[in-house]
């Protein structure tokens, strides 16, 4: 499921709403077509704080020391999360529909900056991306699934599996194949092998996987689990 990245080509991004009012299942095949980064693992270091003084949010470095992404319009609305590019150009929005129901364990990914202050898409477009939570408080047959991934809604069938524990910085994600399309680890020093504790950590995506699609659930399991 990989998206043209938004800072190399605008046009892609037009490309890819288009496709995603036609079928939702030609997301899954976007997201899998990234030139950018089809031979080789790139490896993100992410830090969970905002560049803005006095606001939360998260900071994304790439390999190269280049700011890549950024979240700064994370106070005050903790059901709405904007992911931007170093620029400040939205990429997606992600939100928790406020529902009367007890259990609300669902959280959606759209496109752009589409998203009014009380959660309801402004230009009622579909969602590209539902997370689910596991909440199966005994996990008989998954006991390391923390998150399902869905095309849709109302998909039934997940499409990326996440297992492993955020809160420990360790995650694997697999697609329906039970191939790993990205990780999250702990950043150490490269020296005596020294943590940099929950704040700062890796996020390693595999080569034909959108690095904006991973960072996007990283945002979600923050949200779910911190």
């Amino acid at each position: 499921m990989l998206l043209l990245l938004k800072s190399k080509s605008r046009t892609s991004v037009h490309h890819y709403q288009e496709e995603q009012e036609n079928n939702d299942d030609d997301n899954i095949i976007n997201i899998r077509n990234n030139p950018i980064n089809k031979l080789e693992s790139i490896s993100l270091t992410v830090w969970r704080k905002s560049l803005i003084f006095s606001c939360k949010g998260f900071t994304v470095i790439g390999s190269d020391g280049s700011l890549v992404y950024r979240v700064d319009n994370y106070t005050g609305r903790p059901h709405r999360i904007v992911l931007m590019d170093g620029s400040g150009e939205p990429i997606f929005t992600i939100c928790r529909p406020k529902k009367l129901s007890i259990v609300n364990n669902y959280w959606l990914i759209y496109e752009g900056d589409e998203v009014r202050k009380d959660g309801i898409n402004s230009s009622f477009k579909k969602p590209i991306f539902c997370v689910r939570k596991n909440l199966s408080i005994m996990k008989f047959t998954k006991p390391s699934v923390i998150a399902y991934v869905y095309s849709g809604v109302s998909e039934k069938k997940c499409v990326y599996m996440i297992e492993g524990s955020y809160e420990h910085r360790s995650c694997t994600v697999f697609d329906e194949s039970r191939k790993i399309v990205f990780e999250i680890k702990k950043k150490e020093c490269s020296r005596g092998g020294v943590s940099f504790g929950s704040e700062v950590f890796h996020l390693i995506v595999r080569p034909g996987i959108d690095s904006r699609f991973a960072m996007a659930i990283v945002l979600l399991l923050d949200q779910m689990f911190v």
